[in-house]
């Protein structure tokens, strides 16, 4: 005994036309949420970095400071403590000869990145805890000492 295939409203309704609507409704569901996405602001569709081809031009550079900065005797100590995050120059450096800047960058919310300038009088910089969220924070210190640049980056979990 063979059955007939299923007639809907003059449709001869079969594998092949049962696959065909199946994809249909399957690319309009992505298809949705993708807009969906998209077109709302609570997700957030930021760029990691605004200019990242710019950055990248500069990327044998920055190696080589990140090397400078590597082959110091002792490389700068990022931490955290009460006041905010501190950060200890090597002792071999003068700090009135200190140039840079420390930039602070947070991976969930590009509206809380700043950068600062290097500027002390001791070997030791303090980012101080009002200018900091609780979270992840990647660190970048920028700085040239007699003439010579240098490059270090590491991150950092922040709690208030």
């Amino acid at each position: 005994m063979t059955t007939a295939p299923t007639k809907l409203t003059g449709i001869h309704f079969n594998w092949g036309t049962g696959i065909l609507l199946s994809f249909v409704f399957f690319m309009c569901f992505i298809l949705y949420f993708v807009i969906k996405v998209q077109s709302n602001s609570k997700y957030d569709n930021e760029l990691v970095v605004d200019e990242y081809y710019k950055k990248d031009a500069h990327f044998e550079t920055e190696m080589m400071q990140l090397q400078n900065a590597h082959d110091l005797a002792q490389q700068p100590q990022i931490s955290t403590n009460a006041q905010g995050i501190l950060v200890v120059f090597p002792a071999q450096f003068d700090p009135a000869q200190l140039k840079g800047t420390v930039s602070l960058y947070r991976p969930s919310n590009q509206k809380l990145d700043f950068e600062m300038p290097i500027s002390t009088s001791s070997s030791t910089l303090l980012i101080p805890k009002k200018s900091l969220v609780g979270g992840l924070w990647d660190i970048t210190l920028h700085w040239e000492y007699e003439g010579k640049s240098y490059l270090e980056t590491q991150r950092l979990y922040y709690t208030n």
